[in-house]
């Protein structure tokens, strides 16, 4: 089953931008999954093509209006789509909401401006609001990059050595952070590789492995250990 992707976006040249490289470019040219982008200012209502105005009971910055993103939501025929609204007052993002989305036929990604969108888009289609964390970001379209590339790369055929999925931070031992790798040179700078990883004991290296997992976490993201890890993709 092919993933498709619509984005909703008044810069429409933004895309596919880093997902035309590397593993998501190279699934995008097999047709793993398909790219549609949409111009939000191709409904426009006037010759300066607006698509913004200012906002009602006064404040400062611009709201997209309701009836321009809504012709460009219903421009698109796919019922059984899913609708994402990136916001900094969204869910916040991870693993197990990626891997969600990737049972999906079809997900929509609306990419806000301004100060954003009339809440009436969000009580008429009531969207899955994502964030990709506590910042604010110009514009929706680099969240909807990086949920986009955490996705892709979990699609079948995207990665071949798929067993490398399971071992990565987030994944790995109930979804803790993953140990620590080696590679070659075996001494760098007076700096050696552990030495059970040499030892060809493959138990005491999955015992080792698990350990540094588990010490990694503790230091760096305890609250993954407490099981405050997991948003729920509803």
């Amino acid at each position: 089953m092919t993933f498709n992707v619509s984005i909703f976006t008044i810069f429409p040249e933004m895309f596919p931008g880093l997902l035309g490289y590397s593993l998501a470019g190279r699934a995008l040219q097999k047709q793993i999954w398909n790219l549609n982008v949409v111009d939000i200012r191709a409904f426009a209502k006037d010759k300066y093509f607006t698509i913004d105005d200012i906002p009602y009971g006064g404040g400062p910055g611009m709201i997209m209006r309701p009836d321009i993103i809504s012709d460009a939501i219903d421009s698109i025929a796919f019922p059984n789509a899913r609708l994402l609204y990136m916001t900094p007052s969204g869910t916040q993002f991870n693993q197990n909401i990626a891997r969600e989305l990737v049972s999906l036929s079809h997900i929509m990604i609306l990419c806000g401006r301004f100060e954003g969108i009339d809440q009436r888009i969000i009580e008429m289609y009531t969207p899955y609001e994502l964030s990709v964390g506590d910042y604010i970001l110009s514009g929706g379209e680099p969240a909807a990059m990086v949920i986009l590339d955490a996705c892709i790369r979990l699609l079948p055929g995207v990665i071949s050595n798929t067993a490398s999925l399971d071992e990565e931070s987030f994944s790995y031992n109930g979804g803790i952070l993953e140990y620590p790798q080696y590679t070659r040179p075996q001494n760098w700078r007076g700096r050696e590789v552990p030495e059970v990883l040499l030892s060809g004991n493959h138990k005491k290296i999955s015992d080792w492995r698990q350990q540094q997992s588990y010490l990694r976490t503790k230091k760096y993201r305890p609250e993954l250990l407490n099981g405050d890890k997991n948003g729920e993709f509803t």
